[in-house]
């Protein structure tokens, strides 16, 4: 028997991914010049980069725990069949089709692009900010295990009992043994790092994800993930606002929180002509005097927080840290929705191609809300 499709008719005219799909399809065929130079010249016929970003959005719009129920999604449900551009009766490809071609968009960096051309449509649409925008930083807990945190001395093939028997889940006994990411490092993912945010927490094997978000509606400007340390917020904040000044964002005031209450970072805002607007720790602002280059550049810092100090008391101030808490909603929706609270692969670039697309779902979602109303 043969069953004629309209697979238009089967999706609803008011549905929430109609406009997200136009504007995606608008987008990729801006980068299409781009995307053509991701084919392979050799070997068999690969899935086109657009259907494989297109599925990769849908899996952080959808909440899809992993790339292969992605594609059993894919194969099955014909609304992210038609959101694909995937005919009813085609095969779907394998799910390592994803594992292959990873290299090659990140070698392109179409991650990167497609969400450069996701900010350039929200601000060709007057939905951000020109001026005022906020940074923070959260924990993205590695793909590894704890218990693969070796000391980096161990002798490659060392036996963890004497009748060379390896359980699956061995026993390891923390107690009284000190760990750090300089004399140890994970086995199954060598980048990630042992860290905490804050006091009263457990610290955990992770990698550290950054986001500039613009205070007028929350829309995410820029992203980066960097390895998780105590200077890793300053310097990614600073990094992410050369590259917003590289494509004509202009940030005039940054709003962040106890993090980033750095005497050189406030400094390399001033630089910059960004005004800082830092929730500053509790306690006297003051330090030692002194003639060297070291007690010159303390001191530097330390007159840089007194003007934060002084500047915490105008009502710029007070507005931008109460629009401060709007890139939290983004760090929000990009872990409970789009699947970040744990990272999905092993590999820094890997993560930030993940961050780069939750950033741009998160993006259209907004857009698409914003634009209704």
């Amino acid at each position: 028997m043969f069953y004629a499709i309209d697979i238009e008719d089967r999706i609803r005219a008011d549905h929430p991914l109609r406009p997200i799909r136009k504007v995606v399809d608008e987008i990729l065929r801006e980068l299409s010049p781009l995307l053509s130079r991701c084919y392979s010249e050799v070997g068999r016929p690969s899935v086109a980069p657009e259907v494989l970003l297109k599925a990769l959005l849908l899996q952080c719009l959808y909440s899809v725990r992993s790339e292969r129920h992605l594609v059993e999604r894919l194969d099955t449900d014909l609304l992210f069949r038609w959101f694909c551009g995937l005919d009813p009766a085609e095969d779907v490809f394998d799910a390592t089709a994803f594992t292959h071609n990873r290299p090659r968009l990140d070698d392109h960096g179409v991650t990167g692009a497609f969400f450069s051309a996701v900010r350039a449509r929200a601000m060709n649409a007057g939905l951000t900010s020109d001026e005022h925008f906020s940074v923070d930083g959260a924990l993205i807990e590695s793909r590894a295990s704890i218990k693969s945190f070796r000391a980096n001395d161990r002798k490659h093939g060392d036996k963890d009992d004497s009748n060379s028997f390896k359980p699956r889940n061995p026993d390891v006994d923390f107690h009284n043994a000190k760990f750090s990411s300089r004399t140890h490092s994970s086995a199954t993912d060598p980048e990630a790092c042992l860290y905490r945010k804050s006091w009263g927490q457990e610290a955990k094997l992770c990698h550290m994800g950054h986001v500039v978000a613009e205070n007028r509606n929350g829309l995410v400007m820029s992203v980066a993930v960097t390895e998780a340390n105590g200077r890793a917020e300053c310097a990614a904040a600073l990094a992410m606002l050369d590259e917003m000044r590289a494509a004509d964002i202009c940030p005039r005031t940054l709003g962040a929180d106890r993090g980033f209450d750095s005497g050189p970072f406030m400094i390399e805002l001033e630089r910059r002509e960004v005004v800082p607007h830092v929730a500053m720790r509790a306690g006297k602002v003051g330090g030692a005097k002194g003639t060297t280059a070291r007690l010159r550049r303390k001191q530097a810092g330390i007159a840089a927080r007194r003007r934060m100090k002084k500047l915490a008391k105008s009502a710029g101030y007070r507005l931008s840290q109460r629009a401060r808490k709007k890139v939290e909603e983004a760090f929000a929706w990009t872990k409970t929705i789009a699947g970040l609270a744990r990272a999905r692969h092993v590999g820094r670039w890997k993560i930030r191609q993940c961050m780069e697309l939750a950033a741009a779902a998160f993006n259209l979602v907004r857009m698409r809300n914003l634009l209704a109303t």
